[in-house]
């Protein structure tokens, strides 16, 4: 913090701003490079430097045609032409599906707020964290959030309250809302004093006004207040109504990173995948469709689509068959399947294409945990990012509630709330089913009512219910008054 009042003291802003943008303790994203990773068509294999076109020479037949038609008088055979022939390029998006099981197994689930509160009043906190979570789609703002960090390493939240009357249990004049910065549109820069805490956050953003011209600004928070310069030419001004004041003292920020992009251990093996896919096409493009080898002269042949051809041949020896692939690439499809498995293996993404589930059939619960028990395991090692991450967040709004009612200040900051991530897991019903009526001693663990309720079938389970009762009352009835012999 005296590193930040130091800063701030000296009267050269541009001096201010690049002593902001130094306290980073990792350098800045190289967006370009992701971008070029992340989107299929910016591949190397798109590249025609490092994957150029093929240079083949012309035909006589080719030739001649294309000298005619420009010289009628060409017959051919005295210049020799070339030319590039396009390529197979073959891109495949696998850090975007990377990236998406990684954010799916994730967040998934809704996060589990647990907490104990002791009075009313803590009650009343908890119920309004809860609404503003809901309020502001959380489980969406997690998500973009994990987006970004696994895609571009790092991202940014911004919590700050807009003048707009709601209910968190309590009348509030303003709500709550929030904005996820991305290093893909703005620079982000935290700033780490020598403890390792973030005591200032500053984000520099370009914004284009209805003529078209675009502004740079350099915005910056800290735990007392919020500053904003605005670019000209290469000077730095204060914007106007700045700087204002921080009411939470907090930095309103919640900061994510981790060291690498998702898929930074596999990329050269994506790149060697395409690169096989492309020349395995090249490949098939000379040689799928069939050739005929023929021996002696060939007097006639059958019309493209004829029924019943024939073909005519003269000479002792006359012979003619298909040139058939003796030995197909087996080695190219064995790397190909090696690749695909190294790529999954390494950066914990379960295989669930349909091609690789549809020969399981019904399996159990175990099983199912088994299945995906290393993108769980990938959860586990993340939780090291969002554990943090969400607490923080947490935390902010605590804060700005004890704002908006202050009578709640002391509950804001007596009341622990703990996040907890809960993987995503299909449910096996009938396994936990039969798990529970086995530890309850073989009795049902649900009335009739509810499962007419879980079921869903009908939109009023209560007459439903009803109905069920009216029938079964009605069969007891005609069991009962039925003669015996």
């Amino acid at each position: 913090m005296d590193d930040i009042k130091k800063l701030f003291a000296d009267s050269d802003i541009n001096a201010i701003i690049e002593g902001l943008k130094s306290g980073r303790n990792a350098p800045l994203p190289d967006t370009d490079t992701v971008l070029s990773q992340l989107e299929p068509d910016k591949h190397d294999i798109f590249d025609k430097v490092k994957r150029p076109d093929k240079l083949v020479k012309v035909d006589n037949t080719e030739q001649t045609k294309n000298h005619q038609s420009l010289d009628p008088a060409y017959t051919g055979g005295e210049k020799e032409e070339t030319r590039f022939e396009p390529v197979a390029r073959i891109a495949l998006a696998l850090q975007k599906l990377i990236v998406k099981r990684a954010v799916s197994f994730m967040f998934g689930n809704s996060v589990t707020l647990n907490a104990e509160p002791e009075n009313e009043d803590e009650k009343t906190v908890l119920n309004a964290v809860k609404k503003v979570l809901f309020s502001t789609k959380s489980r969406t703002i997690n998500r973009k959030a994990a987006r970004e960090i696994f895609c571009a390493t790092e991202a940014a939240e911004l919590w700050y309250p807009v003048e707009k009357p709601i209910n968190y249990g309590f009348p509030s004049k303003f709500k709550l809302r929030v904005a996820v910065f991305s290093p893909k549109t703005d620079k982000l820069y935290p700033y780490f004093d020598e403890t390792g805490d973030m005591v200032a956050f500053s984000r520099e953003f370009i914004t284009e006004d209805k003529k078209g011209e675009k502004h740079t600004f350099f915005e910056t928070y800290t735990d007392t207040e919020h500053l904003m310069w605005e670019q000209d030419n290469t000077q730095w001004e204060l914007a106007d109504g700045y700087p204002k004041t921080n009411v939470i003292g907090k930095i309103p920020i919640v900061y994510g990173r981790q060291d690498f992009v998702e898929w930074k251990d596999v990329q050269g093996l994506i790149d060697r995948l395409e690169t096989l896919l492309s020349n395995f096409a090249d490949t098939n493009d000379y040689h799928a469709s069939p050739k005929i080898v023929v021996r002696g002269e060939v007097l006639g042949f059958a019309k493209k689509g004829e029924n019943g051809a024939i073909l005519q041949l003269e000479g002792d020896n006359a012979d003619a068959k298909y040139l058939s692939w003796q030995h197909a690439p087996e080695s190219v499809k064995i790397e190909i399947e090696t690749i695909l498995r190294m790529i999954y293996t390494i950066t914990q993404t379960p295989d669930i294409s349909f091609d690789s589930v549809k020969g399981i059939g019904a399996i159990s619960g175990i099983a199912l945990k088994l299945l995906f028990l290393d993108a769980h395991l990938k959860v586990q090692e993340k939780m090291e990012i969002f554990d943090d991450y969400l607490q923080r967040r947490l935390s902010i709004i605590q804060a700005y509630i004890a704002q908006f009612n202050t009578g709640l200040k002391s509950a804001c900051e007596s009341l622990t709330i703990e996040p907890e991530i809960v993987p995503y897991m299909i449910d096996d019903e009938m396994a936990k089913v039969k798990l529970l009526t086995e530890a309850n001693g073989g009795k049902p663990v649900a009335s009739q009512k509810t499962t007419v309720q879980q079921l869903g079938w009908v939109d009023d389970a209560d007459t439903e219910y009803k109905q069920i009762l009216n029938e079964e009352s009605a069969s007891d009835y005609t069991d009962v008054t039925e003669p015996t012999i």
